[in-house]
């Protein structure tokens, strides 16, 4: 186990400017008590997602689009359902 040093306080900082010049430059470490850090929860964060373009053959897409609706679901949700599985199979 290592021995813990005492954390230095944080400066006070008069603007934004400041404050993003200092955490530039020196680790939060130093400052930190990373060991009793919390981990936090945001459940209603959603991930980013990025638009693409896929091509697919008419009939594949038709056959996605009657998955879809016999589940009652968008036929693009159930495609990324689709590949998130896949992925994760693998």
């Amino acid at each position: 186990m290592t021995k813990q040093t005492a954390k230095q306080p944080i400066p006070e900082l008069k603007t934004e400017a400041q404050e993003r010049a200092y955490w530039e430059s020196h680790d939060s470490t130093a400052h930190l008590d990373w060991a009793k850090a919390q981990k936090v929860r945001l459940p209603n964060l959603r991930p980013t997602t990025k638009t693409i373009s896929l091509r697919l053959p008419q009939h594949l897409l038709d056959s996605i689009k009657v998955a879809a609706n016999a589940r009652d679901v968008p036929y693009q949700s159930l495609i990324k359902v689709w590949l998130q599985e896949k992925l994760h199979s693998h």
